[in-house]
């Protein structure tokens, strides 16, 4: 009698699969719909507020500035949700499933990264896009009249969307060092948000010199089609930027891996 064979691949964790599963927990989750909406909205309702307002008092602000105002807003929202991206977990428990089915645990956090950072600069670039197109339909005829093809506007708005995602990717680590919703929005509003203003009032130039390359201030620097007085290149800040959220990232990995769940 003959044994049947049995064609069976043994399972393995590979990075494709990884994805796979962050992916899908992502858009799962309500608070991920919510919250995105939540921020286009803002960005698009302020966006025709000013457009639709606007009288000639602010004629010596960029036009992508104008408009993008409202990212100013939505900043805060997408950082949340980095939050909430690996915090939650450990507030959930999920964190223990997530890492007993991939024991070498820093593969999470690295797709959970990679997700979350193609889904906000996706969803940034083309709500910077849409706000842009519909507030030109009142600046057309005025000073702020542009284009997309105008110098220096599509990169703005791609710089204004990769800054939103790496300042949220640094969110993102946070959540994942810190283990706590709560604790995390604390540190990225008191550490990434609020202390380069306070450093900035100190009277020295030192001092101001290093504040430009802060995670915000290298943000704004990429949002603007002119470049901004006393502020670094925009490939400056995104290097700035970039050396940033790496940082923060490689230190959640180095402590994913250190400590218990």
């Amino acid at each position: 009698m003959t044994t049947p064979l049995v064609s069976s691949a043994p399972y393995r964790v590979t990075t494709p699969r990884v994805l796979r599963s962050e992916w899908h927990k992502f858009w799962t989750l309500r608070s991920t719909w919510i919250t995105l909406a939540v921020a286009s909205a803002l960005v698009l309702a302020v966006g025709i507020t000013m457009g639709s307002t606007y009288d000639g008092d602010d004629s010596e602000i960029d036009t992508v500035v104008f408009v993008l105002l409202g990212t100013q807003l939505s900043q805060i929202c997408v950082a949340v949700l980095g939050i909430l991206v690996t915090a939650s977990e450990y507030a959930t428990g999920m964190i223990r499933a997530s890492l007993t089915a991939v024991p070498r645990r820093s593969p999470v956090l690295w797709s959970k990264a990679a997700v979350f950072a193609a889904v906000a600069f996706t969803l940034s670039f083309v709500t910077n896009v849409v706000t842009f197109l519909v507030a030109q339909i009142w600046l057309s005829d005025g000073d702020k009249a542009t284009s997309l093809t105008g110098p220096g506007v599509l990169g703005a708005l791609a710089g204004n969307a990769a800054g939103i995602t790496l300042m949220s990717l640094i969110a993102l680590g946070l959540g994942a060092l810190l283990r706590s919703v709560p604790a995390a929005i604390g540190a990225f509003v008191g550490a990434v948000l609020i202390l380069p203003e306070v450093l900035g009032m100190l009277p020295y130039d030192a001092v101001d010199s290093a504040v430009n390359y802060f995670p915000t201030q290298s943000a704004e620097s990429l949002g603007s089609a002119t470049r901004l007085a006393d502020a670094v290149s925009p490939a400056m800040g995104l290097l700035s930027l970039t050396l940033w959220a790496a940082a923060v990232l490689t230190a959640a990995a180095l402590l994913l891996r250190r400590r218990d769940v």
